[in-house]
C-alpha cells in the first residue's frame, strides 16, 4: 500500500464512520476558544474544562481580561500546568487583541502567532475551528498517530508532520482530519499501549503491519 492509498483508506473510514467532530474544549465564542487552547498546552482538555467556567464568567472578553493582573488570573488557573506563565500570556494576549486587533480574533496564522502564548499549534487550531481554514494543528497525538499509521514519513518535528499531512489531505477535510487524528490518539492509538487489535483502521496501519510481520517471523523461527 503506497502513501496515497493509505491516506485515502484512512480518511474514507473516518469520514464514513466518525463524520463531524469538534474540539472537546468547551467554549461559546472565539475568544473563549483562544483562551482554552492556550491553557490546554501540556494539559488535558478535561482539566481545562473544569478551570475555565469561572474564568470566563469573570473575564468574558479581551477588554475585561486586559485590565486584570497576571496574579489575579493565576488564581483562576492555578490547577492547570504552568499557571504562572499562562496567566502572563493570557493578560498579554488580551492586551494585544485590544490594542492591535480591535478585539477581533485574527483569522491568519501569521497574525495569531504574534499573540503572547500562541504558538503555531494554537494558531492552527483557532484558524481551523473558528474560520475553517485548512490548517493542521499537530499536537502529540497527531504527531504520534500520523507517524504510526504511516501518513507521515521521517517527520522529526510537528512542522514537518504538518507539511506532509496538508499535502495529502484535501483542504476541505483538514479541519475535521485534525480532530479525527487527535481523538484516535486519545482513545485508541495510545502512547504506551495502542489498542491495535481493536483499532478499526489497523488494516491500513504501517505499525500494525510491522507487528504482524514480527509475529509471523517469530512463528516461522519456532517452527
Amino acid at each position: 500500500m503506497n502513501k496515497q492509498e493509505r491516506y485515502t483508506k484512512v480518511l474514507e473510514y473516518f469520514e464514513t464512520n466518525v463524520g463531524f467532530v469538534e474540539t472537546e474544549l468547551k467554549y461559546s465564542n472565539p475568544f473563549e476558544l483562544l483562551v482554552a487552547v492556550i491553557l490546554s498546552a501540556q494539559c488535558t482538555d478535561k482539566r481545562v474544562n473544569l478551570t475555565t467556567p469561572n474564568l470566563f464568567k469573570d473575564y468574558p472578553n479581551a477588554k475585561a481580561m486586559a485590565v486584570a493582573s497576571p496574579e489575579t488570573i493565576f488564581n483562576y488557573i492555578k490547577s492547570i500546568s504552568y499557571p504562572n506563565n499562562k496567566a502572563k500570556h493570557l493578560v498579554g494576549m488580551a492586551k494585544m487583541l485590544l490594542n492591535t486587533f480591535n478585539e477581533i480574533i485574527p483569522s491568519e496564522v501569521d497574525d495569531l502567532v504574534k499573540l503572547p502564548g500562541v504558538g503555531r499549534k494554537t494558531a492552527n487550531v483557532v484558524a481551523s475551528v473558528v474560520y475553517q481554514k485548512p490548517t493542521m494543528a499537530v499536537d502529540t497525538h497527531v504527531f504520534r498517530v500520523s507517524n504510526r499509521i504511516g501518513l507521515t514519513t521521517n517527520a522529526k518535528s510537528p512542522l514537518q508532520s504538518e507539511k506532509q499531512l496538508v499535502k495529502f489531505i484535501p483542504e476541505y477535510l483538514v479541519p475535521r482530519a485534525h480532530h479525527w487524528l487527535i481523538l484516535h490518539g486519545r482513545y485508541t492509538c495510545l502512547a504506551r499501549k495502542p489498542k491495535c487489535k481493536d483499532c478499526p483502521i489497523n488494516m491500513f496501519c504501517k505499525h500494525f503491519e510491522k507487528q504482524l510481520l514480527k509475529q509471523n517471523t517469530s512463528k516461522n523461527v519456532k517452527l
